[in-house]
């Protein structure tokens, strides 16, 4: 005789697909939280972000107050301080005196929070989601035919690698996306002649780490944006202040059209280079000049029009914006620092019919960074830079974020939500 069907198991409050730092984030959060039982669900077999970044010296663009937890709760056991306690550098890290921690600390510091919790599953993916009305769950089903149901999601898959159209289908083995730069550097390194192709602090970084190595290897190098210029990113406390709830308000509340002309024009506002970065890559230009020309090329206003591949190199069709004049240049290697850009996850097809989307083909974030037609359904961490602005992919909002989809699961606030925090006015 066959057992009747436990429909209790794998039953939970909710569920997280994907674990970057905003889920890791929630998972921490909600931990301690006896009334919410939830699970993460993600493909990789650990945590790992951004590890083909780890450049010597690198480090976050905010503080170590941006961990996963600290601006929740600051006396969370999953804060970056206490990473450091039981790493037995704290001490160091005060002698230090830099509040940014660098790049693979803080991968370091998430493995470290995510080791600790019990709703984490790793090597776990997601294949479909499904909504039953009848008992008003959804169920996400998983590679190894595992089921997973709650009623409600979040949303953490990361925004995958942009590839320019010029750049898709290239052969060869010397055209890369930066973020798989580390794993490939010896390789490029090995090359007459390299192209780096992007103007954020990701391509400034590459530049900076093969131009120290420029006259040691013998390589030409490049720098191409279509930017008019290296923009620093704006770091000025009236202009943090628009990571707040009260710019999401102001934000949120505008015409679709007029968000989505200001998303154009708030790149440099998180997308910008950090500015001793930029003093640095001059001073090193510098003192490679003093031997004599350095074999390196800075092209502003540059557009990628073009790419094609022959005899060895690729030869990058461009177009002066300014001057409207059109020009080639050849490389044997080609890293694109072209940024990442949102789809939505294959998986979320079956419930495609259950998810709001706007004018322009993305997902209509509601005010509580939920995406369904009920409003408390499906929450959605980051990709909503067209709905919440530059909160979206800031680390310092994303416990913020947390904390107020925590209060929509539970219906009360578990951890409070700051309304106001900026002493500028946004709105008339």
């Amino acid at each position: 005789m066959t057992a009747p069907l436990d429909t209790t198991k794998n039953l939970h409050d909710f569920i997280g697909i994907g674990l970057g730092p905003f889920n890791l984030g929630l998972a921490c959060l909600t931990e301690p939280i006896a009334e919410l039982n939830g699970v993460f669900l993600e493909s990789k077999p650990g945590f790992e972000w951004h590890s083909g970044m780890f450049l010597d010296g690198a480090h976050l663009q905010t503080p170590f107050m941006s961990d996963l937890v600290t601006l929740a709760d600051p006396t969370s056991p999953y804060s970056f301080l206490n990473y450091l306690k039981e790493s037995g550098r704290l001490y160091s890290f005060y002698i230090r005196e830099n509040f940014y921690p660098l790049r693979v600390e803080y991968n370091d510091y998430c493995r470290w929070a995510a080791g600790k919790l019990s709703s984490v599953r790793f090597s776990t993916t997601v294949t479909s989601v499904t909504y039953d009305e009848g008992d008003g769950l959804y169920t996400a089903t998983t590679e190894g035919g595992e089921s997973y149901r709650a009623p409600h999601l979040v949303l953490g898959t990361g925004t995958p690698p942009h590839i320019p159209d010029a750049c898709r289908d290239l052969p060869g083995d010397g055209v890369i996306h930066n973020s798989a730069y580390m794993q490939h550097k010896e390789a490029l390194q090995r090359k007459e002649s390299i192209t780096l192709v992007g103007s954020g602090q990701s391509a400034a970084e590459i530049y900076y780490d093969l131009l120290s190595e420029i006259d040691v290897h013998g390589y030409r190098l490049n720098w191409v944006t279509r930017s008019p210029r290296f923009f620093p990113l704006e770091y000025t406390k009236l202009t943090l202040e628009m990571t707040s709830p009260d710019y999401i308000d102001y934000f949120h509340a505008l015409p679709e059209a007029t968000r989505y002309s200001l998303e154009e024009r708030q790149k440099g506002l998180f997308k910008g280079i950090d500015g001793e970065l930029i003093d640095a890559i001059f001073d090193l230009l510098y003192q490679k000049g003093l031997g004599g020309a350095v074999p390196t090329r800075l092209l502003t206003n540059s557009a990628l029009s073009s790419a094609g591949y022959e005899d060895g190199e690729y030869v990058l069709g461009l177009h002066q914006e300014e001057q409207d004049k059109k020009f080639e240049l050849r490389t044997e290697g080609l890293i694109l620092a072209t940024g990442y850009t949102y789809a939505p996850p294959a998986f979320l097809e079956p419930v495609r019919d259950r998810i709001r989307w706007d004018g322009h083909g993305r997902f209509d974030v509601a005010r509580n960074y939920a995406i369904d037609t009920t409003g408390r359904g499906i929450f959605l961490q980051n990709a909503g830079v067209h709905t919440h602005s530059i909160t979206s992919p800031d680390l310092g909002m994303g416990a913020y974020r947390n904390s107020y989809i925590i209060c929509e699961l539970l219906g009360t606030e578990y951890y409070p939500v700051e309304k106001t925090i900026a002493f500028q006015e946004f709105a008339v």
